[in-house]
């Protein structure tokens, strides 16, 4: 056997092997908001090499919408997409076989100016509301909930609401424009950056309804075949997750590192946004599926089957443990 030979059988051979390693870790791909803030957690994740030392390989692609990163999902071209349980709740009832994992539970508030002389909500009556997301905005019928409850009030007919995209509820309710304004929580942490207050949290609200403010509305949604087949894969996704969190609740230097992926336009922005998303880190351990259930129905008898689909009672199985 000449040398030639010698060494191209045995650098075939160093390929094959390697090739075979790879195979034998398992792929996780994501496909979420190519703009969300999940990336900062996906993006620690792949830095610090979380997903390696849990034995997957996570591969993240970016999609313009959730609307596509469903599609994509459902087709078979992601593993796991990032979605609210209340979605995850009404395809199981439909028949999908998902899980959820818990991610996040940072949630919303009513926003007012700084200077603003309202207390409560019963003082936005017969003013303008911003709310992104639509009028079946979970944030929203919480606080429709709330405003019924404490002051008698049906928020959606003794305000006027405005729907939005979020940059332009930020917009319009910086300039003064709404007296009262509900955006995404990163969204909210700018906006009080900026000078505006809090006059009712969710959290505060969900409180005084009797729910459990701990419950994660945010998670990793995954096909239940791939928990059946391969358990280890989705504890491995969540370990990382919560590696992930463990980190960015304790090291400034991660959250420089992250600075450019935040869309921050000044410090306050910045530590603002870093205070929201520690805020939101679930507390580990079980999800309380009966506080799960009676938000589930809160959903349901004030956005009915257009939010819920036919779940009126929480699926049995919706929720794994190990992300919780």
């Amino acid at each position: 056997m000449s040398i030639m030979r010698f060494l191209t059988g045995t650098a075939a051979a160093l390929v094959m092997t390697a090739g075979a390693a790879l195979a034998e870790t398992p792929v996780l791909r994501a496909a979420v908001l190519e703009y969300g803030t999940v990336n900062w957690e996906l993006d620690v994740i792949k830095s610090n090499e979380f997903d390696a030392a849990h034995g997957f390989d996570l591969q993240v692609q970016g999609v313009a919408g959730s609307s596509a990163a469903q599609v994509a999902f459902q087709g078979g071209a992601a593993d796991v997409i990032v979605s609210d349980w209340l979605w995850v709740a009404r395809q199981r009832a439909a028949g999908h076989d998902f899980v959820f994992v818990p991610y996040s539970r940072a949630v919303g508030a009513v926003m007012v100016a700084g200077d603003s002389t309202a207390t409560s909500l019963a003082d936005l009556k017969g003013q303008k509301i911003g709310i992104a997301g639509g009028p079946l905005d979970k944030s929203w019928l919480i606080l429709r909930a709330f405003a019924e409850q404490e002051y008698g009030m049906d928020l959606a007919a003794e305000t006027e609401q405005v729907f939005g995209a979020p940059p332009l509820i930020f917009k319009t309710a910086l300039q003064g424009e709404l007296a009262g304004a509900i955006n995404f929580w990163h969204f909210l942490a700018k906006m009080e950056a900026a000078g505006m207050r809090p006059l009712v949290t969710v959290d505060e609200a969900a409180t005084a309804l009797g729910l459990d403010p701990q419950t994660p509305l945010l998670g990793y949604v995954l096909k239940g075949e791939l928990l059946r087949e391969n358990p280890e894969l989705v504890k491995a996704l969540a370990d990382a997750s919560r590696d992930a969190k463990d980190l960015l609740s304790t090291s400034d230097a991660e959250w420089d590192r992250l600075r450019p992926r935040m869309n921050a336009a000044t410090d306050a922005q910045f530590t603002a946004l870093k205070a929201g998303y520690v805020a939101g880190i679930p507390k580990p351990g079980p999800v309380d599926e009966v506080a799960a259930g009676k938000m589930l129905k809160l959903m349901a008898d004030l956005g009915g089957s257009d939010l819920v689909g036919t779940a009126t009672e929480l699926p049995e199985g919706l929720f794994v443990q190990p992300g919780s």
